[in-house]
This record gives structure tokens, C-alpha cells and sequence, in this order.
């Protein structure tokens, strides 16, 4: 394999981006702990997604940047909107209102394989193609993530087939999104241009599906200021600076290494849920941490080359 056909890997600085990346989408399971006690699924999906824009276009205007207006980039933009958020958002959504939450998150942590197997095929990139230490990695990493959950979570498999069918096709959206998403780099786009042309696709086509499903106005009460406060940090933290993060990773590092962050996003939300709320973490969630870790060392490669040196 040549230096130029050999995988792509990582800085230190992205696989420091891709912890904060797990940190502010692991958050988003907090904020939804209340969001959806007083809120409809894609209120919140259209609410997360209109905060983010807002946010991102003043952060352009402040820096002097703007969003293209070029027809064929507005059109990666809603493609990116659709296959990056609207699908898996409203097929997770749903599927979650289905099945229990645990299979749900072992469904989800699908996506790098999804990802993998779709770079695989339409990725002109050589050192993004699936290779032996990358297709172990992500396996050991979804076994730990099964370890987190609980594997009792399993148990359910099989059953509602159509709601895990919904989930695993949010992953394989996502899968299909990595992979698309990395055309804005080779159009020059900034990640933070990329961010908010995303979101703002996504708030345009989320809006009449929200009015058409959710009917907010028929809600029997208004939402509390605690609901409202954790809307606009899902919008800040887990959607605006997330996909500015996000962009920026893809950028540089590729799609396969960004879908990772699905096996780090439960640990994630296990850690805040710990430092948050006092949540205690039980042997398998703290042993299903170590093998995600262990899963990124193999797809990393690093550690094993250097111990394959000195062995």
C-alpha cells in the first residue's frame, strides 16, 4: 500500500475535536430528557435546527462570511439537510417511540459500518476505503457499545420490525451524509458555512411537517422557561457548534473516522448523565467505555504498530 492509498488517520487535535463532538451530541440526550416531557419530536427537531441557523448566520455576518448563492450549492445543502438530519431525525424519532431506548442506541451505533461500507464503494479516496484494522475497530467499538446499553437491550431484536428497520435507516442516512458531506471541502466551503447552509436547508424543509404533524399550537399548555432553556442548548451546543465541529472533522480527517463519534456519543451521555444528575455508573457501562477505546486504538493503529515493532 502506498503512502498515498494508506488509511486515513488522525491528529491528536481531531481525535481531541471528535471527544468534544461526543461531549456536545451526548449532551442532546439531556436536553431532550426535558424537552420531551412538554414537546412533539419534530417541534423539537424544527426548533434544535431554526435556533442553530440563527445563531450560525449571525456568527457569519460578525465574521464577515456569507452563505453562497450558487442554486447547485443550495442543493447540497438541502440534500445534506435531508440524508444529515430530517431522515434520521424523524426515523430515529419515531423508531424511539417503538422500541426501547437502549436497542434504539445499539441500532444507532451502526452508522460507522453503514459509513464505512458506503465510503467503500463511492469514495474515490483510497485511504478512506474499509480496511481490516477499521472494520475490527468498529466492531469491537459496537460490542462495547452493546456493553453500555446492556445486553438484556437485545433482547428485543427481531420484535417491531419496522420501527428497528426506521432506526437503522437513520443510520444509514447518516452513513450517506458522511459520505456526501465531503464534497464541501472540495468546493472550498468553510465548516462554519457548511454548518449554517445545512441547518437553514433543514429548518426550511422541517417547518410544514411540524405544522402539518405536530400542530404546536394545540399543545394544552405553554412550554415551561426550563423546556425553552433546554431548546436553545440543543440548538447552541448540540446542533450549531456541533455541526461546525463536525464540518471541520470531515474536512480533514474523512467520513469514517467523523461516524465514530456514534460509538462515543453513549459513553458521552453517560458521563454527563453521571456529572449532572448523580447517575451512577454501573461495571458494564464502565467495562463497555474501555472496549469502545479499545476499538478506536485498532482503528487508529498507531498503538499496535509501534507494539508490532518492539515485539
Amino acid at each position: 500500500m502506498t503512502a498515498s492509498s494508506s488509511p486515513q488517520r488522525m491528529t491528536g487535535w481531531e481525535w481531541a475535536l471528535l471527544g468534544l463532538l461526543s461531549l456536545v451530541w451526548g449532551g442532546s440526550f439531556l436536553f431532550n430528557r426535558i424537552l420531551v416531557a412538554e414537546l412533539h419530536p419534530l417541534t423539537i427537531a424544527f426548533g434544535r435546527v431554526t435556533i442553530a441557523a440563527l445563531a450560525l448566520l449571525a456568527v457569519l455576518r460578525m465574521t464577515g462570511q456569507s452563505l453562497p448563492r450558487s442554486p447547485a450549492m443550495w442543493r447540497s445543502f438541502f440534500i445534506m439537510g435531508l440524508l444529515n438530519n430530517l431522515l434520521p431525525f424523524t426515523l430515529i424519532a419515531w423508531g424511539q417511540t417503538q422500541i426501547a431506548i437502549g436497542l434504539a442506541a445499539i441500532l444507532n451505533a451502526t452508522t460507522p459500518l453503514f459509513t464505512a461500507l458506503v465510503v467503500h464503494y463511492l469514495a474515490k479516496d483510497e485511504r478512506e476505503r474499509l480496511t481490516g484494522n477499521r472494520l475490527l475497530g468498529v466492531v469491537i467499538g459496537f460490542v462495547g457499545v452493546v456493553l453500555i446499553v446492556g445486553p438484556a437491550s437485545l433482547a428485543g431484536l427481531g420484535l417491531n420490525l419496522v420501527a428497528q428497520l426506521a432506526v437503522l435507516g437513520g443510520a444509514f442516512s447518516y452513513g450517506f451524509a458522511n459520505n456526501f458531506g465531503r464534497r464541501f471541502r472540495a468546493a472550498g466551503v468553510p465548516p462554519l458555512v457548511a454548518a449554517a447552509g445545512q441547518v437553514c436547508a433543514t429548518s426550511v424543509m422541517s417547518l410544514p411537517l411540524m405544522l402539518i404533524v405536530d400542530r404546536p399550537w394545540e399543545l394544552a399548555t405553554m412550554p415551561s422557561v426550563t423546556t425553552w432553556a433546554a431548546l436553545v442548548g440543543l440548538g447552541l451546543l448540540s446542533t450549531a457548534l456541533a455541526y461546525v465541529i463536525f464540518f471541520r472533522l470531515l474536512s480533514g480527517a474523512g467520513a469514517v473516522n467523523v461516524a465514530l463519534v456514534t460509538l462515543l456519543v453513549p459513553a458521552s451521555a453517560l458521563i454527563l448523565g453521571a456529572l449532572v444528575y448523580g447517575e451512577r455508573l454501573d461495571w458494564n457501562e464502565l467495562l463497555g467505555m474501555a472496549v469502545i477505546l479499545a476499538g478506536l486504538v485498532v482503528i487508529d493503529g498507531r498503538v499496535l504498530v509501534a507494539l508490532a515493532r518492539r515485539l
